[in-house]
């Protein structure tokens, strides 16, 4: 097993970009390997000593490497970005793109998360033990495809956009969602434990699931009986009609 801990030296108000901080670029590497992996500052690339302290115990392979940061890091972006395998645990809030593009691998975040958790992510799994902001594993600017795979489970809230353009995977809601969850889904399934506001608007396929109070339900929803989940009877919605959608949408 091998253990990178990282501790920020001082706060920045410049976000750092660490879309090399992940476990397949940590594994087998010394103190001195890590630190010298570059990341971007501004417009140019510094190494990632400048701003970190890094200790490291042992030497694995990526399966087997866990990298866990001390601190508040609500201005360091992208952590995790592509990974593949291993653990990342950030006992702190963290910066926007975390998990972007994940493949596999766990990501434990015990605080909140800016906009963009788990975007276009393809496998593995985040687990927040805090809130999220904007668009949880959407996908980012024009994307058409959003969160391919793994799953997502928020313990807190989150605000606008949940699982927009959503095409896989599963993300699971603890509390409240803002505005849209699951626009314009074409597959994977969510759960929202709290409360949804407009969910699924534009949906051509996919399961949404909603514990909670529901307002302003789209008109464009053909209300299909019931179906029950796991003990649990849910009024059934299909849709959105307006796109030819054939999306499950479930109502406690």
């Amino acid at each position: 097993m091998q253990i990178v801990t990282l501790s920020l030296k001082k706060p920045n108000k410049i976000p750092i970009e660490a879309d090399n901080v992940n476990p397949d670029n940590f594994a087998g590497k010394t103190e001195g390997e890590i630190k010298a992996i570059p990341v971007w500052y501004g417009n140019g690339q510094c190494p990632l000593g400048d701003f970190f302290n890094v200790s490291v115990e042992g030497s694995d392979s990526a399966e087997n490497t866990k990298i866990v940061f001390k601190g508040d890091v609500s201005r360091v972006k992208r952590i995790g970005q592509n990974m593949s395998a291993g653990e990342i645990e950030i006992n702190g809030n963290v910066d926007m793109h975390c998990g972007f593009g994940m493949k596999g691998g766990k990501i434990v975040i015990n605080g909140d998360a800016d906009s963009w958790l788990g975007c276009e992510m393809m496998g593995g799994e985040i687990v927040l033990n805090g809130n999220a902001s904007y668009y949880v594993g959407s996908g980012y600017r024009g994307e058409s495809c959003g969160m391919r795979g793994g799953k997502i489970t928020v313990n807190g809230n989150t605000r606008d956009y949940v699982g927009e353009h959503m095409c896989g995977g599963e993300i699971i809601v603890k509390g409240n969602v803002g505005l849209l969850p699951a626009i314009s889904n074409n597959g994977g399934k969510i759960v929202i434990e709290g409360n949804a506001t407009m969910p699924a608007s534009e949906m051509k396929s996919g399961t949404v699931i909603i514990k909670g109070e529901v307002s302003d339900l789209l008109p464009s929803y053909k209300e299909e009986g019931t179906e029950e989940v796991e003990g649990v009877i849910y009024r059934k919605f299909t849709g959105d009609v307006n796109v030819g959608g054939k999306g499950v949408l479930l109502i406690k």
